[in-house]
């Protein structure tokens, strides 16, 4: 019986080897799914990889598409936009704007967008007095958009050809909270002038806005203007403006200015000067821009004492700025001024200086306080002298003129000068301090 328990030591040795080589294989089993696993897990991720991967590509060649189908779009639009032209084209006749051989002085353009009933009044005032002298002043129509009553409007006029401005190209503004509105302006003007100019080959353009009315004698003005600038290239443009013009500070509808500040609304300039213009336009602000010394360069604009357009639109991009302290009350001519009969070499740079400066020569000097009162009590015209803009500024309150300065140059001013009537028939010369230099005044 004691041998027992020796043969159970014996049977128990193979049972231990048995349970290691047990164990082993099922180490080696689970290593090898954990193989297995592991390459499972970087296939899954491969194939996550691949999806993400097509996926970008599916979202590119979408953007292509829609990038496309925005072509087509704006394709398709410019085709409807040719075929207008062509049939405006074919419909009024092109060669009619050349009568009997006759070359235009200039085209005139009415700049529009959205305001069709602004735009009706607008081309009834021009065709009022353009219709008699329509082979000088064949009439354009420039829309800025596809708003379909002002092009309705537009294409209602035999009198006239109609140019449709699109432009699908996204407005990023230069800073934040800007109008883009001023930005597609911009854009238009650039657009139609090109247009007048390198396609017509018109050799010079009146430019209009859809809100303005035009005095009698606008054309005969902008007829004798045009011979002026022909003979002066110290001349850059003529404007029918004045921004001083309001009924209380006007009266002569003969007299003519120098400026150097552009006015702008309802103005006219040469191809020569849309030549160095155009490959710089900028991108907003256009007219602000015409006003920097960089951009005239020394040369000058003549302007009228009372205007020859009207601004009557109240509500535009500019919001109304100024309207009713600076737009409504201006006196629009209603003198029917013969032009061709007068002569205008006063205007040209080397006979103005010496007619301006006589004039200011001849104002009697005041200072102090109550100048209002002190010119109202003067017979004559008076001199008033400011030596920076601030004074300027306060003075120019006073009498109720615009205060605005542009590039260190008032409005309306010639060598620092402002002028206005008061009472009618009197003028006051506002002086600045560099004015007396230029002008040979002497200082009082």
């Amino acid at each position: 019986m004691a041998r027992v328990p020796c043969d159970l030591r014996f049977l128990l040795i193979p049972a231990a080897f048995m349970f290691i080589y047990i164990q082993m294989r099922l180490f080696q089993t689970q290593s090898q799914y954990a193989d297995r696993l592991g390459s499972a897990l970087e296939s899954e991720n491969h194939c996550t990889s691949q999806l993400r991967s097509l996926i970008d590509q599916v979202s590119i060649k979408q953007s292509r598409i829609l990038a496309l189908e925005d072509l087509k779009n704006r394709q398709d639009q410019q085709l409807v936009q040719l075929k207008d032209l062509i049939h405006t084209f074919e419909r009024k006749g092109i060669a009619k704007l050349i009568e009997g051989g006759q070359v235009p002085l200039a085209a005139v353009v009415i700049m529009a967008c959205s305001r069709a009933d602004y735009l009706e009044r607008t081309v009834k005032s021009v065709l009022k007095y353009q219709s008699p002298v329509a082979s000088k002043y064949p009439l354009f129509i420039s829309q800025d958009g596809s708003n379909q009553a002002v092009k309705s409007k537009a294409l209602s006029y035999n009198q006239l050809t109609y140019m449709q401005h699109l432009d699908f190209e996204p407005v990023i503004t230069e800073r934040p909270g800007e109008l883009i509105a001023y930005y597609k302006i911009a854009r238009h003007y650039k657009w139609a002038l090109d247009q007048l100019f390198y396609k017509h080959k018109f050799s010079r353009v009146i430019i209009l806005e859809d809100d303005m009315e035009i005095a009698p004698d606008f054309f005969d003005y902008f007829e004798a203007a045009a011979s002026l600038m022909d003979r002066d290239e110290t001349i850059m443009a003529a404007s029918s403006w004045n921004d001083n013009g309001q009924k209380q500070f006007v009266h002569d509808p003969y007299a003519l200015y120098r400026s150097d500040f552009f006015p702008g609304l309802g103005w006219m300039l040469k191809r020569s000067t849309w030549d160095e213009l155009s490959p710089k336009w900028p991108k907003a602000y256009w007219d602000d821009w015409l006003r920097l010394k960089e951009n005239h360069k020394g040369r000058q604009f003549v302007r009228p004492e009372v205007c020859r357009t009207y601004n009557f639109g109240e509500h535009g991009s500019s919001l109304g700025q100024f309207f009713s302290q600076y737009l409504e009350p201006i006196k629009l001519n209603d003198v029917k001024v013969d032009w061709n009969a007068m002569d205008l070499g006063y205007l040209t740079e080397g006979n103005y200086t010496k007619y301006f400066s006589g004039l200011v020569r001849q104002a009697q000097p005041i200072q102090g306080s109550d100048l209002v009162l002190k010119a109202q009590n003067i017979k004559g015209d008076v001199r008033i002298r400011y030596k920076d803009q601030a004074e300027f500024e306060r003075i120019a309150g006073e009498f109720g003129i615009f205060e605005e300065w542009k590039d260190g140059v008032p409005r309306t001013a010639y060598k620092g000068i402002v002028v206005f009537r008061i009472q009618t028939t009197r003028r006051v010369f506002l002086v600045g301090p560099d004015s007396v230099m230029q002008l040979g005044v002497r200082k009082s």
